[in-house]
């Protein structure tokens, strides 16, 4: 049940930075698109539409109580399997940058390991909650692994090795919440260093192509190392205040790929400068320290658990896609969130918020 008087717990601030965010992306994807030129662009309507349906599936999501969707949370996981299952329906599943991630629906295209990132969350939040503080064995943590690896598998398959990434890492976070040991962390690193050399030779040729091109940053001819290059020159050319919206040269002339997905991080410093970047890093920051806030005073575990999740999803795709352009981690795919152009990842992303909120509104102080 939702009650008016919940009101007063919604996090302004929280929801303020992340339309602000919204607001700042498709300014930058319309100057990534050639607005002054081509006026409103598809991607631009479609950013824009995203947005506004966003909104109204974020108000449904706070409305409804989160303990109900736990309470679902077996038939989640399956439904969430089944969406990345969909993706190999002939005549329904499409390849979209060499991954079959997506299914076509007409005229839009949804990437399903988006949807099923929000499952995997609300699902595996459960399955932790009565588990909250036990995990301190070698058979808790099996178990508790085991829960994530249909959709790691699926995902590799795809292959998409950036969405697989992110769910790994979704997965830690909220074990360590949950209250796995730290040498468990430590032991479980050294060993996934160690097998990498391992599972370099099981991996597809895109990937390994991947995994060369940043091992070795100044062959061009390699993937993804013309569009670093590219982007850190754009990066730089912005300088410390930009060289003005809708005035990039890098991004004008189209220098720059993918520029208002993977990089669009780039153009945002090209147009605005550090300055500029330097704004989106301290929104991005705000924005995690209100969703920590959240976690913090959540009502249980359950709750503490969901948020933890969206937390280390958003925190290691800003990371990595800011860090990509940079040239100091490996180009993925993984867009930025709340940026990057992308009806799909919009609208979960904005439904993640509305989780969190959902959390916010719904907390109890707590009283030491």
């Amino acid at each position: 049940m939702f009650e008016r008087k919940m009101l007063k717990h919604f996090d302004w601030t929280l929801f303020v930075t992340m339309v602000s965010i919204i607001v700042l992306g498709i300014i930058i994807i319309a100057s990534a698109t050639h607005y002054a030129e081509n006026g409103l662009t598809r991607q631009i309507k479609i950013q824009a539409i995203a947005f506004c349906l966003g909104l109204a599936i974020m108000t449904l999501v706070i409305i409804i109580d989160y303990n109900y969707l736990g309470d679902l949370y077996k038939v989640v996981y399956v439904l969430s399997i089944f969406m990345l299952l969909l993706v190999y329906i002939p005549g329904l599943g499409a390849i979209r940058g060499g991954a079959r991630s997506w299914i076509d629906i007409g005229p839009i295209d949804i990437q399903t390991s988006e949807l099923a990132k929000i499952g995997f969350i609300l699902s595996y939040g459960k399955f932790l909650e009565s588990r909250f503080g036990k995990i301190d064995s070698i058979a808790e943590i099996a178990i508790s692994l085991l829960f994530p690896l249909p959709f790691i598998l699926l995902v590799l398959l795809q292959p998409d090795l950036g969405t697989a990434l992110v769910f790994v890492v979704i997965t830690l976070g909220m074990l360590f919440i949950a209250g796995m040991p730290w040498k468990y962390f430590v032991g479980g690193g050294a060993f996934g260093i160690a097998m990498i050399p391992v599972a370099y030779r099981f991996m597809g040729d895109h990937q390994k192509r991947r995994i060369d091109a940043f091992l070795n940053p100044s062959n061009t001819d390699l993937p993804g190392n013309y569009h670093v290059r590219q982007s850190k020159i754009t990066i730089g050319s912005g300088q410390f205040s930009g060289k003005g919206l809708f005035m990039g040269t890098q991004t004008r002339y189209d220098f720059l790929p993918v520029q208002e997905t993977d990089f669009i991080f780039a153009v945002l410093v090209e147009e605005l400068g550090f300055v500029g970047g330097a704004c989106l890093i301290l929104l991005y920051f705000l924005l995690l320290y209100r969703m920590f806030s959240v976690a913090k005073n959540s009502k249980d575990a359950y709750g503490t658990l969901v948020v933890s999740g969206i937390i280390s999803m958003f925190l290691y795709q800003i990371i990595q896609n800011i860090g990509m352009t940079m040239g100091v981690m490996p180009v993925t795919g993984v867009t930025l969130p709340f940026m990057s152009y992308g009806g799909s990842s919009l609208i979960i992303s904005m439904v993640a918020i509305g989780l969190i909120l959902g959390i916010s509104v719904r907390r109890q102080k707590i009283k030491f």
